[in-house]
Order: structure tokens, then C-alpha cells, then sequence
């Protein structure tokens, strides 16, 4: 079997705007130290003044010590207050003047020039009131096309960041302005990936794809869609490990700098937690490589040889690993179980591509009753992977998922239970016993996040069930689970598409 690359093929990176308590000189020595290969260095305050007199020495001294800490670079121009100590990124390129602008991105050419930096990155800036998005185009073009000039007498890359509430808000923008230039070479792409679950249409990986190519500087950080906020890892909505993929897929080889501009307060240990943050994500990213090989070679084993199946599926274990699929909130994999748990449930899920309904069910029956609690678990997976992939399910499937799932909620094995309540329960189980399963849930103690669309489905018995639940163990004196205030709180009431016993 192939084995996954032991490192991204592009370098890690910290942005100095994160630690702007520390010295220059500081930052780097702790970036080194914390084994990022890459620093983005925001020009201005307080670590590189590019209007200073003594520039010319500063840059030099600083391209040497980079060499020395075989650190990368890319030089970042949103300092807030750099150019108008009144108004953040002002004057911007959209604005009717913007000489000085246009002067600030010259020196910073100059400066990644002086580095031997990767790029140039910065933004367009937020249309003023009253200006038509035509002018600001106009003004745009013409003004991007004179660092175009100047950065390429100088060899630099240029990268145009999308920003969320900016005249380049997205990625389809970005090339829409490329495109208005005429594709220049020397004009790219930088992506926030946190800005991609705010406004992108297509998420953090649609985002980088249509990148592709032109992506020529990336910058990491957690985000929540409602709000354009850098956050830590884990604090967000951004899938860590499917940015790493992509990014991978695309064999992108430049820099990926860590964006937390707002948490200087705790840089060290942040940095720190970073570098931890990504190093896992970059795990995760290698243990879907090689289950995704895995699920190759085993769909074409069976397709060869279906007689092959209990022996392919028994060995998932062993080849895809068994560590937790959220290590994070769900160590022990109660909730959304473990990778081998995965592996099995998709390949069920593949080969429904290629056996017959009939054989389909007969191949979930046998291998739960005939399999060991994690094999059972990767049937009742399978399902539900069946189920969100294909809603319209065969009928002799349907009648085999809910034989097998009606025998994990008689069980008292947490992890069956839990994947027993997930998606083929939501879209198949009837009414009645889809609420018992919900309280046995919390009978168990296991988090109702296991629950597939339990907003959509509880109504007012399974409140009133979960009333008795907790004025029962009011009465013997035990605590009632935290969970059972979500079934409290819910105001739905039975829609006529379910099924009720």
C-alpha cells in the first residue's frame, strides 16, 4: 500500500502581525524554535517600518538572519494605521486618492525584493459610499497595474487577498480583476481560509481550487460564517484538514502562514498551540490518504471476488488505523466513532455502485450479525452514509438497515447505539422508536450529539417523554442530564411525512 508524505509540500508559516509585543529579532528566533519553516512579515508597526531612513541596512541584516534560520517569507501590507492614523486601511486602492497607497505597495515590492521574499499580498480595500462598482474597478485596474510595473522590474510576485465586507470580497472576484488586466503572470492569489466559510460560495475547498495555480500565498486561521473574526484552531467552523488536502492536491508549495492578528497577548503559547493544531490536522490528512487507498483496493478485491467482503471488511482495523475521527471533542469516538468505523461505512457505501439491492442487504445483514462490535459499528456507518448519499433508498436495503438498527438500539453498547441514531435513523426510523432511541441516548449519557436532525424530528410527545425522564430522577434524587433541556426547549411538533407507529 502507499504511504502518505510525512510533511505538507508547502512550508508553515506565523504571521508577525500575531506578535506584535515582540521585537522583531524575537519573533523570529521563536518561530524557529516552535518549527515553522516561514514567517509573513506585516509591514509597519512595530517590526519593520518601510519609510524608515535606515531601511536599506535593516533589510540586509534581516535577509541574513532569515537565511540563517532557513525561515521563508512573505511580506503582508494590512497594517491597520500605516498610511492614516485616523482611519484603518486608508487611503485603499478603491478610494478616489491613493497615490500614497500605491507609494506603500511600491516600497513593499522593494522590500520583497530585498528578502528574496515569495510575495507581495494585500487587498483592495471597501468601495467608498456613493462610488459605483464600475469606478471602483476602473480605479482598481488602473492603480494595481502600476505595482504590476514596478513589481515586475523587481521580480516580485504580486498576491491579491479577498476580505470579507471588500470591493474584492471573494475569489471569483480576484480573477474577475485578473482577467480585467489581461491575466498578467505576475499577479496571484492569497486565500484566507477562514474567509472562505464567510463568504465564499464553495467553502474553504471550492475557494482553493478555483485558486488553483494562481494560489501563491495562503494564510490559516479559524472562523466562524457568522462573523469575519481570526480565531484559534478549533474555536471555529473551518475544516483544518480538508484545507491542508486541498492544498496538498494542489501541490501547492509555498507558504501557509498561521493569520491571528488580534492575539498577540498569548503569541508564544499560541504559536505553540498553532503549530500542535496543524501538525494533527496534517495527521488527519494522512490517515484519509491511506484509507482512501485502503477503500481502492478493497472496492477492487471484492468487485473482483465478492465472496472477499467478510474478510476485507473484518481487516479495516488494521489498515486504516483506529484513533478517533474528533480527537478533540469525541476522544473516545462514542459520537461519530473512529476511522475504521469510517473506512467500513464507506465502503458499503461504494458497493452499492455495483451489487444488486438485494445483495446489498443481504451483505449488511450477515456482516453485522456475524461481525464483532466494530464491525457492527461500520454497518450501522454504512448506513448512514447510504442514507445522505442516496435518499431514495432500495426497499429490500431499507428493510435490512432498519433490521440491523433495531438490534443495535436494543444493545447497550454505547458506540452502537450512537451510530444507530445517525442519519439512517433520521431519514427511515419510524416516529415511536426513533424517540426511544433519542432517550436511550440519554439514559446512557451520551451526548444527543449523536442524533441525526434532531431539531427536525422532535415534537411534543418526545417532550413530554423527556419531562417524565427528568421529574423521575428529580424525585430519586439523581441529576437529570444537561441534554434533556434541548428536548425541553423544542417547540416542533410531528410533521405528517413521518412515519408513526
Amino acid at each position: 500500500m502507499t504511504t502518505a508524505p510525512s510533511a505538507p509540500p508547502f512550508s508553515i508559516g506565523y504571521g508577525t502581525n500575531g506578535f506584535t509585543d515582540h521585537p522583531l529579532p524575537e519573533v523570529l528566533e521563536l518561530l524557529h524554535e516552535f518549527g515553522y519553516g516561514a514567517v509573513a512579515l506585516t509591514l509597519g508597526h512595530p517590526h519593520l517600518d518601510p519609510f524608515a531612513p535606515d531601511l536599506e541596512a535593516r533589510l540586509s541584516t534581516l535577509r541574513s538572519r532569515l537565511e540563517e534560520l532557513d525561515l521563508r517569507v512573505v511580506i503582508e501590507t494590512g497594517t491597520r494605521f500605516l498610511l492614516n492614523p485616523r482611519e484603518k486601511h486608508r487611503p485603499a486602492l478603491v478610494d478616489e486618492e491613493a497615490a500614497v497607497r500605491v507609494d506603500f505597495l511600491h516600497r513593499a515590492v522593494d522590500i520583497a525584493a530585498a528578502l528574496n521574499a515569495e510575495c507581495v499580498s494585500f487587498f483592495s480595500g471597501i468601495l467608498p459610499l456613493g462610488t459605483s462598482p464600475e469606478t471602483g474597478w476602473h480605479r482598481l485596474e488602473t492603480r494595481v497595474a502600476q505595482v504590476l510595473g514596478h513589481a515586475s522590474e523587481k521580480g516580485v510576485l504580486l498576491a491579491l487577498e479577498p476580505e470579507p465586507g471588500m470591493f474584492v470580497e471573494t475569489v471569483a472576484d480576484a480573477l474577475e480583476l485578473r482577467s480585467r488586466l489581461g491575466d498578467p503572470e505576475g499577479l496571484r492569489l492569497t486565500v484566507d481560509i477562514g474567509h472562505c466559510v464567510v463568504v465564499e460560495p464553495g467553502g474553504v475547498r471550492g475557494a482553493l481550487m478555483d485558486a488553483g495555480p494562481l494560489l501563491a500565498n495562503v494564510q490559516l486561521d479559524d472562523m466562524r460564517s457568522v462573523a469575519h473574526e481570526h480565531l484559534p484552531f478549533g474555536e471555529g467552523e473551518v475544516d483544518v484538514p480538508l484545507a491542508l488536502a486541498t492544498l496538498t492536491e494542489l501541490d501547492y508549495r509555498g507558504v501557509a502562514a498561521v493569520e491571528l492578528p488580534r492575539h498577540s497577548f498569548d503569541a508564544p503559547g499560541l504559536a505553540v498551540r498553532s503549530m500542535a493544531a496543524l501538525q494533527s490536522a496534517w495527521q488527519d490528512v494522512q490517515a484519509d490518504r491511506v484509507a482512501e487507498q485502503w477503500l481502492q483496493q478493497a472496492v477492487a478485491r471484492i468487485a473482483a471476488d465478492p465472496a472477499a467482503l467478510p474478510a476485507v471488511f473484518a481487516a479495516a482495523g488494521r489498515s486504516v488505523g483506529r484513533s478517533p475521527l474528533h480527537p478533540a471533542t469525541d476522544p473516545t469516538a462514542v459520537l461519530h466513532g473512529n476511522r475504521s468505523d469510517y473506512a467500513r461505512g464507506e465502503l458499503l457505501r461504494r458497493l452499492a455502485g455495483f451489487l444488486s439491492p438485494g445483495q446489498l442487504a443481504e451483505s449488511l445483514l450477515s456482516l453485522y450479525s456475524g461481525g464483532d462490535s466494530a464491525e457492527r459499528r461500520g454497518v450501522l456507518r454504512g448506513l448512514g452514509s447510504l442514507a445522505i448519499h442516496e435518499p431514495d433508498l432500495p426497499a429490500p436495503v431499507v428493510a435490512a438497515g432498519l433490521q440491523v438498527t433495531a438490534e443495535a438500539l436494543r444493545t447497550n453498547e454505547t458506540g452502537l447505539v450512537a451510530a444507530a441514531a445517525g442519519p439512517f435513523a433520521a431519514a427511515h426510523l419510524d416516529q415511536h422508536n426513533w424517540r426511544h432511541a433519542v432517550l436511550k441516548l440519554i439514559f446512557m449519557g451520551v451526548s444527543l450529539a449523536a442524533v441525526t436532525d434532531l431539531n427536525d424530528r422532535a415534537d411534543d410527545e418526545l417532550a413530554r417523554m423527556a419531562a417524565d425522564f427528568a421529574a423521575e430522577r428529580q424525585a430519586a434524587g439523581r441529576p437529570v442530564p444537561d441534554d434533556v433541556g434541548l428536548l425541553l426547549r423544542t417547540e416542533a411538533s410531528p410533521t405528517t411525512s413521518l412515519k408513526e407507529s
